[in-house]
């Protein structure tokens, strides 16, 4: 059987100091990049999101690279009545090799058309909330500085002046050690009501070393997707596997 191509997006420390010589300070950098997805959010709130992304995954045990890329969609919602907020989302890899993750924000299929496999998953409210969960990068956008102690990365500014930050959890985490995000200084410094998707890049780094990079291109925001695009339904012969241990499926 084929191994998944390894997903750490998205998916999941406010400190009050600017870098020298940055032209936006930390605070500003961190809510353009939280306020789009919080509950409250005006405007510029970013409903959904469109993209091309390309990814490489960084194995230490068998000392290689992995890379891919495909179309991503994901579609935002605000938590209710203390409830955890429903993302749902899909990614399409058309390389290395063709697979889907698709999740309507309560169950998760990871489809493998050359295994002709679909693996079908749960997610429960109570995993949506964990820190320690990289799902959380997806579903606590809007409250990153409330899992994560943010500080500048080293260097703050990429060579297009875009912004990168470092995140680390603040309680220990089995599955995430660090993050990197790069912010779109279009985000930080935007003028008028357009909505921008402040994430240009993310890195994600566990406590073995292994890391995980996705960088997003042609991003389109608040264009509307159908509800039916974050369904699964099986080809017909596709075998349809149940995790038997309650986790994602990979």
């Amino acid at each position: 059987m084929r191994r998944i191509f390894n997903l750490l997006p998205f998916f999941l420390f406010l400190l009050p100091a600017a870098a020298p010589g940055a032209e936006g300070n930390l605070n500003q950098v961190v809510n353009a990049l939280e306020a789009p997805f919080k509950a409250d959010a005006a405007r510029q709130a970013i409903l959904d999101m469109q993209a091309d992304f390309s990814q490489v995954s960084r194995l230490t045990s068998l000392d290689r690279q992995q890379h891919g890329g495909g179309k991503v969609a994901i579609q935002f919602s605000a938590a209710v009545n203390a409830q955890a907020p429903l993302t749902r989302f899909r990614w399409d890899y058309d390389r290395p090799t063709e697979q889907a993750i698709v999740s309507d924000g309560r169950t998760m299929w990871v489809y493998l058309p050359e295994n002709r496999q679909v693996i079908e998953s749960e997610i429960d409210s109570a995993g949506q909330n964990r820190a320690d969960d990289p799902m959380t990068f997806l579903t606590g956008l809007g409250n990153l500085s409330r899992d994560f102690q943010i500080t500048w990365a080293s260097p703050h500014q990429d060579a297009e002046g875009n912004y990168a930050l470092e995140l680390r959890p603040r309680r220990p985490s089995p599955l995430i050690d660090r993050m990197l995000v790069v912010v779109d200084r279009q985000a930080v410094h935007a003028k008028g009501q357009k909505a921008v998707f402040p994430i240009v890049s993310t890195s994600v780094f566990d406590p073995g070393g292994n890391s995980t990079w996705i960088e997003f291109g042609n991003t389109r925001v608040n264009r509307g997707i159908a509800a039916d695009r974050f369904r699964f339904v099986p080809p017909a012969g596709v075998e349809v596997l149940h995790p038997s241990e309650g986790g994602m499926g990979f």
